[in-house]
């Protein structure tokens, strides 16, 4: 099973993406953007910058947690991943973005 990229609209209005490894678990949220060609932008974005490694940044958060974000050429973070209890899931959650973006199907969801 191959990831996808899930398009909503949030509670605001907003429209953000998320993407979803084959298992169905999110391992990557995006922004909220006004339009939602600027959300297929950001997804295009994501393909783009997740095979390279240097794009990736790992943290931990005040909750212990790691997490990881994505960043574009310009060093804006265009995507980024829940908590982990390890250094090392959280390192699995990169390699999978990295598995997934590429080729993941993009789908609208209704609201």
């Amino acid at each position: 099973m191959t990831g996808k990229f899930e398009v909503y609209k949030d509670k605001a209005g907003e429209f953000r993406f998320r993407l979803k490894a084959g298992n169905n678990q999110v391992i990557l949220t995006g922004e909220g953007y006004k339009s939602k060609a600027g959300c297929m932008k950001g997804i295009e974005s994501i393909r783009k910058n997740a095979a390279d490694d240097s794009r990736f940044e790992v943290k931990k958060d005040k909750a212990e947690k790691f997490r990881f974000s994505l960043k574009a050429a310009n060093g804006e973070i265009i995507g980024q991943s829940q908590g982990y209890k390890s250094e090392n899931s959280c390192r699995n959650g990169i390699e999978s973005v990295k598995k997934n973006a590429a080729d993941a199907e993009i789908k609208e969801l209704k609201e």
